[in-house]
């Protein structure tokens, strides 16, 4: 039994996860273009992260483009029979590095392509259809890209389908087209937009998968996530992740790093207890945010 078996597991489509995975981002260059400057580097955090017992990783085939999910399939394939690989569809990049929208139909059966390709599968588990606000979820139907992407399970393709950056409006009108096995969206312990989301999903038995545990490219500033972290001899991100381990049973995290030693240190978020002051400490974080 690896340690992270202490966080516990949720379903994930048909499959059952353990709730510390990993995302793959950070394995691309800088500003998630272009080859890594270490490829052994991100080979040997794929491998570890796999040997310490993580069986969800999350990626795309425009992180890089095309790089992450190449390394991935160096890394790893082939695969573990219990890792769940989920990916994203919905945006491209340009060649000046750019994030561009990418929904229509074919770029979606596009995607389809270069991920199965780039990772050498034969079907994608998971598939989350990532909605293009740009600084958060922009309410608009998803309908059309939904139904392209449904047609691509109906053919095989992709076995589930998610959603990324998306609103509650949006997740109740893609449960209309297809079944929606998890919802990926910005959540940590300065942004709480979804608490009610992720108590309604843990309701369905939906799973939420929160990104940027620390703000992602514009960082969390906290002094009171410092000071815990400091009491506790721990680090902010493993406090960021331990609270929300806590936060409810659906929840699965998928911290990303291409530093061997950070992702020890993420990973053992599972061992960190945090006391009740703490607790209450960092929920005043949310609602002082929230203000």
């Amino acid at each position: 039994m690896s340690s992270i078996d202490k966080a516990g597991a949720f379903k994930l489509g048909d499959r059952v996860v353990k709730r510390l995975g990993y995302g793959a981002m950070q394995l691309a260059g800088p500003g998630v273009f272009g080859p890594p400057k270490d490829r052994g580097g991100a080979v040997a955090v794929l491998r570890e992260a796999v040997a310490q017992g993580v069986n969800h990783i999350d990626t795309s085939d425009f992180y890089g483009p095309h790089v992450t999910n190449q390394i991935i399939r160096e890394a790893l394939r082939p695969y573990p029979g219990d890792l769940v690989i989920v990916t994203k569809f919905g945006a491209r990049r340009g060649a000046d590095a750019s994030w561009l929208a990418a929904p229509s139909p074919q770029e979606l059966t596009q995607a389809a392509h270069d991920n199965l390709r780039n990772l050498g599968l034969e079907t994608l588990e998971v598939v989350n259809f990532r909605a293009f606000g740009v600084h958060g979820p922009v309410e608009g139907s998803i309908e059309a890209p939904l139904t392209a992407l449904a047609e691509l399970q109906r053919q095989g393709l992709v076995r589930h389908i998610g959603l990324s950056n998306v609103t509650p409006t949006q997740i109740a009108e893609g449960r209309k087209i297809c079944d929606i096995v998890c919802v990926q969206n910005l959540y940590n312990v300065a942004h709480r937009a979804d608490d009610a989301l992720i108590d309604d999903l843990a309701h369905d038995g939906v799973a939420y998968v929160p990104f940027f545990p620390l703000g992602g490219f514009t960082p969390l500033q906290s002094s009171v996530l410092s000071d815990v972290a400091r009491r506790l001899g721990a680090t902010p991100m493993q406090v960021a992740l331990a609270w929300l381990l806590r936060r409810a049973p659906n929840v699965l995290l998928i911290p990303g790093t291409s530093s061997l030693v950070h992702l020890r240190e993420n990973l053992a978020a599972v061992d960190l207890a945090l006391p009740d002051d703490a607790c209450t400490a960092l929920e005043e974080v949310g609602r002082a945010a929230a203000v």
